[in-house]
């Protein structure tokens, strides 16, 4: 067993590292975002939108960095690994309802295909992928293992477009703002 996590233990040293930083960036840009500037067109209910977009990626990120921690552990048997994984990833998988739950009531924005797939889809596919990893156990060769991996770095692939995502949504939220503003602004001295 020790033998078989040591051999990704580079990877996931890795995968928790970049999570970890990339959980940081994201409580950057939050803060950014609530900023005086963007504050003029955050809507009626900014919490829905918090809650259904910026709180799952961080949790994404948490996930990918608690998965990759809870990997390098040195783990007594595969038993107790396979439960703590199966309890996380079964977790995630409740907590995706929760948030299309959210997604379906939050107002503050018109959800796109586009962003169900990426907010949704994929984080559904990742813990899945990963919940299967964990049901089918080391004794199924080698493939149980590649599996986890790629759900992880599916986790933070979608953690990063969804935190660019938020950035380049709010950048331009904020340059329409401005030009609104400046619009107004010009009208008066035109009408006298």
């Amino acid at each position: 067993m020790h033998s078989d996590l040591a051999a990704w233990a580079n990877f996931y040293l890795v995968t928790a590292s970049a999570a970890a930083a990339l959980t940081g960036l994201q409580f950057i840009v939050q803060t950014l975002m609530a900023s005086e500037s963007l504050r003029g067109f955050a809507g009626r209910d900014p919490e829905a939108g918090v809650a259904t977009f910026a709180t799952p990626t961080v949790v994404h990120f948490a996930l990918a960095m608690l998965i990759s921690a809870v990997l390098c552990a040195p783990w007594p048997a595969w038993s107790a690994l396979r439960a703590t994984l199966g309890v996380m990833t079964v977790g995630a998988l409740v907590y995706l309802m929760i948030i299309i739950r959210r997604a379906r009531r939050q107002t503050i924005y018109k959800i796109t295909t586009y962003d169900w797939v990426w907010y949704l889809t994929f984080p559904i596919v990742a813990y899945t992928v990963m919940l299967a990893a964990v049901l089918a156990g080391p004794e199924r060769g080698a493939w149980p293992p590649f599996l986890m991996a790629g759900g992880v770095l599916l986790l933070l692939c979608v953690g990063i477009h969804n935190s660019w995502d938020t950035v380049t949504y709010m950048t331009f939220m904020s340059l329409r703002a401005d030009a609104r503003d400046e619009g107004l602004d010009e009208a008066p001295a035109d009408a006298e």
